[in-house]
C-alpha cells in the first residue's frame, strides 16, 4: 500500500481535499444516532423504566418493599418515583432512576483504558479506514443487540450497552484524526461545524423514523416496547450503513512506522509509542491546558445531554413521546446552530465563539431549573436553547484542539482529548444522579451542573491557544 502525505496542502488540490471533507462528515451522521437516540434518549428512558417494572415485579413476588408508598385510593402498592423505587445488581441496591447515571459513569471508566491505546495504534498502523470500520461494526452491532432487553433480563444489556459505547468511542477517535489532514489551518473550525451539524441532521433523521415507530407502533401490531427496543436495530443499522460512505471515500493518510518498529507488531509498536506520546505532550504545556479546559466543560455538555430526557420524565413528569420530540428538536435547531458556530467563528475566532456559547449554556441550565413540571413550551423552548449551542461548541473544540496537536500524532492526540472528553464525564453523571439521589428531586442537581460551564469558561478565557499553535509548530489561522 503507497504511503500518502500527510500534509493537507501538499499532494491533494482544494478539490480533493473538499471531497474527502464531504466523505468525513458522513460519519458524523452515521454515528449520531447513537449518540441521540440510544444514550439520550431510548436508552434513558427505557433502561431506568424496565428496571423499576422488574422491581415491581419482584414486589408483586416477596411483598411491598419501602420505596413504595399505598395508594390512598386504591388500597395498593405502588412506585412513587424512579428515584426512590431500588432495583438491584451484582448485590449492590440504588434507585432505578439512578441506574442510568451509574452506567453512563461506568461505560466512560472503561474507555479510559481503552482510547489511549486506540490512538497510538491508528497512527503506526496502515489500516487507520481499516480500524475506524471495525469499531464502528462493533458499536453498531452491540447497539443491534440491546433488542434483547426485557425486563426479566435488563441485566446483561448493560454490557451489550458499554460495548457499543467503546466501539463509539475508539472510532471517534480515529475519525477525528483525519481532520488535521483533509483541512488546513483556516478551513478547520468550518469543516468540524459543518461535520457535527450534518451529525445532528442525520440524528435527527434517524430519530423522526423511530419516533413513527413508536407513535405508531399499534398500526404495525407490536407493543410498545417492542417498537423501542425495534429502534436500537435501526440505530445500529443506520450506523453501520451510511460508515460506509466515508470508508469507500476517505484516503489512509498514513505516516510510515519508524525504523525501530519495522517488524514489530502493530500492538507492540502502539505501546511503544503510547508512551513517547505520553512523555512528549509534557513539551506541550498550552496544549494540556486547553485539554484540562475542555476536559470540565465537555463534561456539563455531555451530562446534560445524557440526563435530558430522565430530567424531562421524572422531575417535570412528561410522557416518552414529548421528549422524544423534544430530543428531535434539539437535533434539528443543533443543525442550525452547529452551522452558525462556523459562521460566527469565521468573523470572531474559535476561542471567542466557545466562549460566547459556554455562557449560553449557564443560562440555559438556570432556565431548566425553572420550567415548570407540564409546561411543554417552556421545554421546548430549553430544548432550542441546548440545540443552538450543542453541537457548534464541541465542534469548535475539535477543531481547535487540531490546530495544537503535533503533526503525525494525530490519533494519538485526539485519544488523549476523548479521554478528557470521557475520563472525567462520570462525574456529571455521578453528580447528577448522586443528588437526585439524596434529594429526591433533580432540578437541584441540573443547575449543580452550571459549575462545569463556569469552571471550564475561566480555564479556557486563561489558554494562550495563538501560542500553544505556535508551540506546536502549526501554521496558525487568521482569527482564533
Amino acid at each position: 500500500m503507497s504511503v500518502v502525505d500527510d500534509s493537507p496542502g501538499a499532494a491533494e488540490s482544494a478539490t480533493s481535499r473538499r471531497r474527502e471533507q464531504r466523505a468525513w462528515y458522513w460519519y458524523d451522521w452515521a454515528n449520531t444516532t447513537f449518540y441521540t437516540s440510544v444514550t439520550t434518549v431510548f436508552g434513558a428512558i427505557y433502561f431506568s423504566s424496565i428496571a423499576a417494572e422488574d422491581a415491581k415485579t419482584d414486589i408483586a413476588r416477596n411483598g411491598p418493599q419501602p420505596c413504595m408508598a399505598v395508594n390512598a385510593d386504591t388500597g395498593v402498592f405502588e412506585k412513587n418515583t424512579l428515584v426512590n423505587c431500588d432495583v438491584s445488581l451484582f448485590g449492590i441496591e440504588f434507585p432505578a432512576g439512578a441506574l442510568w447515571g451509574y452506567l453512563l459513569a461506568a461505560a466512560t471508566l472503561i474507555q479510559v483504558l481503552v482510547l489511549p491505546i486506540t490512538g497510538a495504534i491508528a497512527d503506526r498502523s496502515h489500516a487507520k479506514k481499516r480500524m475506524l470500520a471495525t469499531f464502528a461494526f462493533i458499536g453498531a452491532g452491540s447497539t443491534c443487540l440491546l433488542v434483547t432487553v426485557v425486563e426479566t433480563t435488563w441485566q446483561p444489556a448493560l454490557i451489550f450497552y458499554t460495548i457499543g459505547q467503546v466501539g463509539y468511542g475508539a472510532s471517534i477517535v480515529v475519525y477525528y484524526s483525519f481532520l488535521p489532514q483533509i483541512a488546513e489551518a483556516d478551513e478547520r473550525d468550518d469543516v468540524s461545524a459543518r461535520g457535527w451539524a450534518f451529525g445532528f441532521l442525520g440524528g435527527g433523521c434517524a430519530l423522526a423514523l423511530q419516533l413513527v415507530l413508536v407513535t405508531l407502533h399499534e398500526t404495525f401490531g407490536i407493543a410498545e416496547g417492542t417498537a423501542v427496543r425495534l429502534c436500537f436495530v435501526i440505530s445500529g443499522l443506520w450506523w453501520a450503513g451510511f460508515t460506509l460512505i466515508p470508508l469507500r471515500r476517505l484516503k489512509q493518510h498514513q505516516v510510515p512506522p519508524h525504523e525501530a518498529e519495522r517488524g514489530a507488531s502493530v500492538l507492540t509498536a502502539g505501546f511503544r509509542e503510547l508512551r513517547t506520546t505520553f512523555k512528549a505532550a509534557r513539551a506541550f504545556p498550552l496544549t494540556l491546558a486547553f485539554l484540562g479546559a475542555y476536559l470540565v466543560y465537555t463534561d456539563g455538555i455531555s451530562t446534560v445531554v445524557s440526563v435530558s430526557a430522565q430530567y424531562g420524565t421524572e422531575e417535570l413528569k412528561f410522557g416518552e413521546q414529548t421528549l422524544i420530540i423534544t430530543i428531535l428538536v434539539i437535533q434539528f435547531v443543533a443543525y442550525l446552530g452547529g452551522m452558525l458556530h462556523g459562521l460566527v467563528a469565521r468573523r470572531l475566532g474559535a476561542k471567542r465563539t466557545i466562549l460566547g456559547s459556554l455562557v449560553v449554556w449557564i443560562v440555559v441550565l438556570v432556565c431548566a431549573y425553572f420550567v415548570k413540571a407540564g409546561e411543554e413550551l417552556q421545554f421546548f423552548a430549553l430544548a432550542a436553547g441546548i440545540g443552538l449551542v450543542l453541537g457548534g461548541t464541541v465542534a469548535l473544540s475539535r477543531s481547535l484542539f487540531s490546530q495544537m496537536i503535533p503533526r503525525g500524532k494525530e490519533a494519538q492526540y485526539f485519544s488523549l482529548y476523548e479521554i478528557c472528553e470521557r475520563g472525567t464525564a462520570w462525574m456529571g453523571p455521578l453528580l447528577f444522579a448522586s443528588i437526585g439521589h439524596a434529594t429526591g428531586t433533580f432540578r437541584y442537581a441540573i443547575i449543580a451542573l452550571g459549575v462545569f460551564f463556569v469552571v471550564g469558561f475561566v480555564l479556557l478565557w486563561l489558554v494562550p491557544v495563538r501560542k500553544a499553535i505556535r508551540a506546536a509548530g502549526n501554521a496558525e489561522p487568521e482569527r482564533l
